[in-house]
């Protein structure tokens, strides 16, 4: 999402908006519900920022004055433990929608892991649009409650799950990062690393290791790279991913 004048502020990271009404990202994030009438409004609400890889751009305890849409790129959402330890709940690209809270601080961070292009709105700037545009606010609830729904996916994926179904399922819901409504790709960008990846399952990297050599055995998938894969056996990974195996 963008607009077409420039931005006269020279805060680092700000950079030119794009029309709002040619940005990739509307059709899966929360501005497809902006009318396109009002447009131009939204395009005034918005920041438009960008973040180098490994930059954090939403700290865990700050307060919660800003939301994010992410256009392009992907980041990964954590939770720090007092001891420093790590826990990423989950990664957001393109479309998603950061920085819901109910209360008046961050729960989690969110860092960039490749470069990040993201609309910034503020709460009061939010709020004058969910009173103009009822719709933003509808489509807010909706994103509130596949939140919730992936929170308990994620309960369900790390306390019952052996290592080779948490892995399923993880490639499963990556084929269907890049557009929900469209069928699930079979080739698959993984921009994270694979300590993420191991991070988010509650396994090893060593786990996560021998669980990918163990799909490529079996046929069930290739990797060209270390941040692609090629699903080639579907049906058994959602099997798998089901407890039906």
């Amino acid at each position: 999402m963008g607009v077409s004048m420039r931005m006269t502020s020279a805060a680092a990271g700000e950079s030119r908006r794009e029309p709002c009404a040619y940005c990739q990202a509307r059709p899966h994030s929360l501005c497809s519900a902006v009318p396109d009438d009002a447009l131009s409004m939204l395009a005034t609400l918005a920041v438009v920022r960008d973040y180098a890889k490994g930059q954090v751009f939403i700290e865990q305890g700050a307060a919660a004055e800003d939301f994010f849409n992410v256009t392009s790129g992907t980041v990964k959402l954590y939770k720090l433990l007092p001891d420093g330890r790590q826990q990423i709940t989950g990664f957001a690209g393109t479309g998603h929608f950061l920085g819901l809270a109910v209360t008046d601080t961050y729960t989690f961070s969110v860092q960039a892991i490749e470069p990040v292009r993201a609309c910034r709105f503020s709460r009061s700037r939010l709020r004058r649009l969910m009173d103009d545009c009822p719709q933003v606010e509808e489509r807010l609830l909706r994103t509130a409650c596949q939140e919730l729904i992936a929170a308990q996916e994620q309960i369900l994926l790390l306390g019952r799950k052996s290592a080779q179904e948490r892995l399923a399922t993880f490639l499963l819901g990556w084929s269907r990062q890049a557009d929900p409504r469209a069928p699930p790709a079979e080739r698959v960008r993984l921009p994270m690393t694979r300590g993420d990846i191991a991070d988010h399952l509650g396994l090893t990297i060593e786990t996560v290791s021998r669980t990918f050599s163990r799909f490529r055995a079996d046929g069930r998938i290739r990797t060209p790279s270390s941040h692609e894969v090629v699903i080639t056996d579907r049906p058994y990974l959602e099997r798998l991913a089901a407890g039906a195996v």
